[in-house]
Protein backbone atom coordinates (compact mmCIF):
# COMPACT_ATOMS: atom_id res chain seq x y z
CA UNK A 1 0.00 0.00 0.00
CA UNK A 2 2.92 2.08 0.49
CA UNK A 3 3.72 1.85 -3.27
CA UNK A 4 0.02 3.08 -4.24
CA UNK A 5 0.49 6.20 -2.20
CA UNK A 6 3.65 6.95 -3.25
CA UNK A 7 2.34 6.76 -6.51
CA UNK A 8 -0.80 8.14 -6.13
CA UNK A 9 1.69 11.41 -4.38
CA UNK A 10 3.89 11.79 -6.74
CA UNK A 11 1.31 11.84 -9.62
CA UNK A 12 -0.27 14.68 -7.68
CA UNK A 13 3.10 16.89 -7.46
CA UNK A 14 3.74 15.95 -11.43
CA UNK A 15 -0.03 17.15 -12.80
CA UNK A 16 1.02 20.12 -10.40
CA UNK A 17 4.35 20.55 -12.33
CA UNK A 18 2.57 19.99 -15.17
CA UNK A 19 0.31 22.70 -15.12
CA UNK A 20 2.01 25.18 -13.68
CA UNK A 21 5.74 25.13 -14.38
CA UNK A 22 6.77 27.99 -16.92
CA UNK A 23 8.27 26.84 -20.23
CA UNK A 24 9.34 30.50 -20.97
CA UNK A 25 12.84 31.36 -21.41
CA UNK A 26 14.63 34.31 -20.19
CA UNK A 27 15.90 35.11 -23.08
CA UNK A 28 12.99 35.46 -25.25
CA UNK A 29 11.87 38.38 -22.53
CA UNK A 30 13.40 41.55 -23.28
CA UNK A 31 12.53 43.81 -25.87
CA UNK A 32 15.45 45.36 -28.17
CA UNK A 33 18.13 43.02 -27.76
CA UNK A 34 21.71 42.97 -28.93
CA UNK A 35 21.57 47.11 -29.44
CA UNK A 36 25.18 47.19 -29.47
CA UNK A 37 24.96 46.35 -32.80
CA UNK A 38 22.52 47.72 -34.64
CA UNK A 39 23.33 50.21 -37.22
CA UNK A 40 21.51 53.40 -36.24
CA UNK A 41 22.18 55.61 -39.92
CA UNK A 42 19.54 52.56 -41.44
CA UNK A 43 16.66 55.10 -39.57
CA UNK A 44 18.16 58.51 -40.09
CA UNK A 45 14.31 59.39 -42.31
CA UNK A 46 11.82 60.65 -40.26
CA UNK A 47 8.22 59.15 -41.22
CA UNK A 48 5.60 61.25 -42.46
CA UNK A 49 2.27 59.20 -42.86
CA UNK A 50 1.26 59.13 -46.27
CA UNK A 51 -2.86 59.88 -47.58
CA UNK A 52 -4.54 56.91 -47.94
CA UNK A 53 -8.38 56.48 -49.19
CA UNK A 54 -11.27 56.37 -46.64
CA UNK A 55 -8.99 58.40 -44.21
CA UNK A 56 -10.70 61.57 -42.65
CA UNK A 57 -9.00 65.11 -43.48
CA UNK A 58 -9.68 68.23 -41.04
CA UNK A 59 -8.40 71.00 -43.46
CA UNK A 60 -8.29 74.71 -42.12
CA UNK A 61 -7.10 77.85 -44.25
CA UNK A 62 -5.82 80.70 -42.95
CA UNK A 63 -4.93 84.62 -43.62
CA UNK A 64 -3.68 86.59 -40.89
CA UNK A 65 -4.36 89.82 -42.92
CA UNK A 66 -7.93 88.79 -44.24
CA UNK A 67 -9.32 86.39 -42.54
CA UNK A 68 -13.00 86.63 -43.85
CA UNK A 69 -11.38 86.32 -47.49
CA UNK A 70 -10.91 82.47 -45.92
CA UNK A 71 -14.58 81.42 -44.37
CA UNK A 72 -15.21 79.56 -47.76
CA UNK A 73 -12.78 77.12 -47.24
CA UNK A 74 -13.85 76.71 -43.37
CA UNK A 75 -16.90 74.86 -43.88
CA UNK A 76 -18.42 73.63 -40.74
CA UNK A 77 -21.10 71.35 -39.62
CA UNK A 78 -23.48 70.88 -36.30
CA UNK A 79 -23.57 68.00 -35.06
CA UNK A 80 -26.84 67.17 -32.94
CA UNK A 81 -24.87 68.33 -29.55
CA UNK A 82 -24.25 71.76 -31.04
CA UNK A 83 -27.34 71.93 -32.92
CA UNK A 84 -29.51 71.61 -29.36
CA UNK A 85 -27.06 73.91 -27.67
CA UNK A 86 -27.23 76.65 -30.01
CA UNK A 87 -31.23 77.18 -29.42
CA UNK A 88 -29.92 77.94 -25.95
CA UNK A 89 -26.46 79.92 -26.06
CA UNK A 90 -24.40 81.47 -28.95
CA UNK A 91 -21.33 80.17 -27.05
CA UNK A 92 -21.20 76.63 -28.60
CA UNK A 93 -19.07 76.56 -31.89
CA UNK A 94 -20.09 74.14 -34.69
CA UNK A 95 -17.19 71.24 -35.52
CA UNK A 96 -14.88 72.13 -39.35
CA UNK A 97 -16.02 69.69 -41.69
CA UNK A 98 -14.19 66.84 -42.35
CA UNK A 99 -13.56 65.36 -46.05
CA UNK A 100 -13.12 61.70 -46.63
CA UNK A 101 -10.80 60.86 -49.32
CA UNK A 102 -12.45 58.46 -51.94
CA UNK A 103 -11.40 55.03 -53.11
CA UNK A 104 -9.95 57.17 -56.27
CA UNK A 105 -7.81 59.05 -53.32
CA UNK A 106 -9.61 62.48 -54.39
CA UNK A 107 -11.23 65.15 -52.32
CA UNK A 108 -14.17 67.86 -53.00
CA UNK A 109 -12.63 71.62 -51.73
CA UNK A 110 -13.98 74.53 -52.19
CA UNK A 111 -13.48 75.97 -54.95
CA UNK A 112 -10.75 73.87 -56.07
CA UNK A 113 -13.06 71.50 -56.84
CA UNK A 114 -11.48 67.38 -57.19
CA UNK A 115 -7.85 67.13 -55.79
CA UNK A 116 -6.33 63.82 -56.26
CA UNK A 117 -4.97 63.71 -52.63
CA UNK A 118 -3.79 60.12 -52.58
CA UNK A 119 0.11 59.22 -51.50
CA UNK A 120 0.93 62.97 -50.14
CA UNK A 121 1.63 63.57 -46.71
CA UNK A 122 -0.05 66.40 -44.70
CA UNK A 123 2.92 68.98 -45.03
CA UNK A 124 2.74 68.06 -49.15
CA UNK A 125 -1.30 68.85 -49.03
CA UNK A 126 -0.74 71.83 -46.71
CA UNK A 127 1.49 73.51 -49.72
CA UNK A 128 -0.34 72.25 -52.74
CA UNK A 129 -3.71 74.02 -51.23
CA UNK A 130 -1.88 76.97 -50.57
CA UNK A 131 -0.47 77.59 -54.00
CA UNK A 132 -3.65 76.45 -55.85
CA UNK A 133 -5.40 79.41 -53.57
CA UNK A 134 -2.21 82.25 -54.33
CA UNK A 135 -2.78 84.20 -56.61
CA UNK A 136 -6.45 83.03 -57.86
CA UNK A 137 -8.52 83.57 -55.21
CA UNK A 138 -6.39 85.15 -52.57
CA UNK A 139 -3.77 87.80 -52.81
CA UNK A 140 -1.69 86.65 -49.34
CA UNK A 141 -0.23 83.14 -49.41
CA UNK A 142 -2.51 81.18 -46.67
CA UNK A 143 -1.48 79.11 -43.62
CA UNK A 144 -3.13 75.86 -44.39
CA UNK A 145 -3.08 72.82 -41.63
CA UNK A 146 -4.01 69.24 -42.19
CA UNK A 147 -4.88 66.97 -39.90
CA UNK A 148 -5.86 63.34 -40.45
CA UNK A 149 -9.06 62.77 -38.21
CA UNK A 150 -9.36 59.26 -37.85
CA UNK A 151 -5.58 58.06 -37.71
CA UNK A 152 -6.03 54.92 -35.26
CA UNK A 153 -4.50 51.29 -35.07
CA UNK A 154 -5.72 48.17 -33.51
CA UNK A 155 -3.89 46.62 -31.15
CA UNK A 156 -5.24 42.50 -29.97
CA UNK A 157 -4.14 39.00 -28.72
CA UNK A 158 -1.78 38.67 -25.49
CA UNK A 159 -1.34 42.44 -24.66
CA UNK A 160 -3.07 43.56 -21.69
CA UNK A 161 -5.75 46.17 -22.40
CA UNK A 162 -6.43 44.89 -26.45
CA UNK A 163 -8.54 47.49 -28.29
CA UNK A 164 -8.23 50.05 -31.36
CA UNK A 165 -6.36 53.46 -30.32
CA UNK A 166 -6.90 56.71 -32.48
CA UNK A 167 -3.21 58.68 -32.59
CA UNK A 168 -3.43 62.49 -32.46
CA UNK A 169 -0.31 63.23 -34.27
CA UNK A 170 -0.34 61.00 -37.07
CA UNK A 171 2.74 59.44 -35.89
CA UNK A 172 3.31 55.74 -33.87
CA UNK A 173 5.48 52.91 -33.79
CA UNK A 174 5.13 49.47 -32.82
CA UNK A 175 6.25 50.13 -29.27
CA UNK A 176 4.12 53.18 -29.22
CA UNK A 177 1.12 51.36 -29.82
CA UNK A 178 2.08 48.43 -27.34
CA UNK A 179 2.45 51.19 -24.53
CA UNK A 180 -1.37 52.51 -25.38
CA UNK A 181 -2.16 48.27 -24.92
CA UNK A 182 -0.34 48.75 -21.68
CA UNK A 183 2.41 46.02 -22.90
CA UNK A 184 2.26 42.53 -23.73
CA UNK A 185 1.03 39.71 -21.05
CA UNK A 186 3.58 37.15 -19.79
CA UNK A 187 2.15 34.90 -22.14
CA UNK A 188 2.76 37.11 -25.16
CA UNK A 189 5.17 35.88 -28.09
CA UNK A 190 7.72 38.94 -28.14
CA UNK A 191 9.48 36.74 -31.66
CA UNK A 192 6.73 36.79 -33.30
CA UNK A 193 4.16 39.29 -32.98
CA UNK A 194 2.20 39.78 -36.71
CA UNK A 195 1.68 43.08 -38.18
CA UNK A 196 -1.78 42.88 -40.52
CA UNK A 197 -1.74 45.82 -43.15
CA UNK A 198 -3.58 47.24 -45.93
CA UNK A 199 -2.10 49.68 -48.65
CA UNK A 200 -3.84 52.43 -50.81
CA UNK A 201 -4.65 49.51 -53.43
CA UNK A 202 -6.18 47.26 -50.58
CA UNK A 203 -3.69 44.43 -51.25
CA UNK A 204 -3.06 43.27 -47.63
CA UNK A 205 -0.13 41.95 -45.99
CA UNK A 206 0.70 40.03 -42.81
CA UNK A 207 4.46 40.82 -41.38
CA UNK A 208 6.35 38.84 -38.43
CA UNK A 209 8.40 41.16 -36.43
CA UNK A 210 10.73 40.14 -33.30
CA UNK A 211 10.62 42.71 -30.88
CA UNK A 212 13.67 40.38 -28.89
CA UNK A 213 15.83 42.08 -32.20
CA UNK A 214 16.81 45.81 -31.59
CA UNK A 215 17.08 45.79 -35.09
CA UNK A 216 13.16 45.83 -35.72
CA UNK A 217 13.80 49.46 -35.42
CA UNK A 218 15.14 49.69 -38.99
CA UNK A 219 12.48 47.51 -40.21
CA UNK A 220 9.98 49.29 -43.02
CA UNK A 221 7.22 47.87 -40.66
CA UNK A 222 8.63 49.78 -37.19
CA UNK A 223 6.87 52.46 -38.09
CA UNK A 224 2.94 52.28 -37.95
CA UNK A 225 0.42 53.33 -40.68
CA UNK A 226 -3.24 54.62 -39.86
CA UNK A 227 -5.40 50.89 -39.66
CA UNK A 228 -2.27 48.38 -39.10
CA UNK A 229 -3.72 45.60 -36.61
CA UNK A 230 -0.97 44.56 -34.44
CA UNK A 231 -1.88 40.57 -33.12
CA UNK A 232 0.77 39.52 -30.29
CA UNK A 233 0.11 35.68 -30.34
CA UNK A 234 0.51 33.45 -27.37
CA UNK A 235 3.12 31.28 -26.42
CA UNK A 236 2.55 27.34 -25.87
CA UNK A 237 2.22 27.31 -21.93
CA UNK A 238 -1.10 29.80 -22.70
CA UNK A 239 -2.28 27.75 -25.90
CA UNK A 240 -2.06 24.25 -23.33
CA UNK A 241 -3.83 26.28 -20.43
CA UNK A 242 -6.36 27.42 -23.22
CA UNK A 243 -7.68 23.82 -23.76
CA UNK A 244 -7.62 22.79 -20.43
CA UNK A 245 -10.68 24.87 -18.87
CA UNK A 246 -12.84 23.24 -16.66
CA UNK A 247 -11.11 19.60 -17.39
CA UNK A 248 -8.51 21.09 -14.99
CA UNK A 249 -10.77 21.13 -11.99
CA UNK A 250 -11.86 17.45 -13.17
CA UNK A 251 -8.70 15.99 -13.28
CA UNK A 252 -7.17 17.82 -9.92
CA UNK A 253 -10.44 16.34 -8.17
CA UNK A 254 -9.95 13.14 -9.43
CA UNK A 255 -6.52 13.43 -7.65
CA UNK A 256 -6.95 14.59 -4.53
CA UNK A 257 -9.56 11.64 -4.27
CA UNK A 258 -7.19 8.86 -5.41
CA UNK A 259 -4.65 10.22 -3.05
CA UNK A 260 -7.16 10.65 -0.11
CA UNK A 261 -8.49 6.84 -0.85
CA UNK A 262 -4.79 5.71 -0.65
CA UNK A 263 -3.96 7.46 2.10
CA UNK A 264 -7.42 6.14 3.74
CA UNK A 265 -6.18 2.20 2.87
CA UNK A 266 -2.99 2.58 3.85
CA UNK A 267 -4.12 4.04 6.96
CA UNK A 268 -6.31 0.43 7.67
CA UNK A 269 -4.19 -1.69 6.40
CA UNK A 270 -1.17 -0.94 7.49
Amino acid sequence: MRKIFNLALLTLIGTQMLFFASCTSYKNVPYIQNSAYVDYSEGTRLYDARIMPKDQLTITVNCPRDPEATAIYNLTVQTELSASMSRRTSLQQPSLQTYLVSNKGEINFPELGTLKVIGMTKTELEEFIANKLHGQYLKEKPIVTVTMSNYKVAVMGEVTQPGIYTVSNGKVNIFEALAMARDLTIHGQRENVKLIREDATGRKEVVELNLNDANVINSPYYQLQQNDIIYVTPNKTKAKNSGIGSETSLWFSATSILVSLASLLYNILK
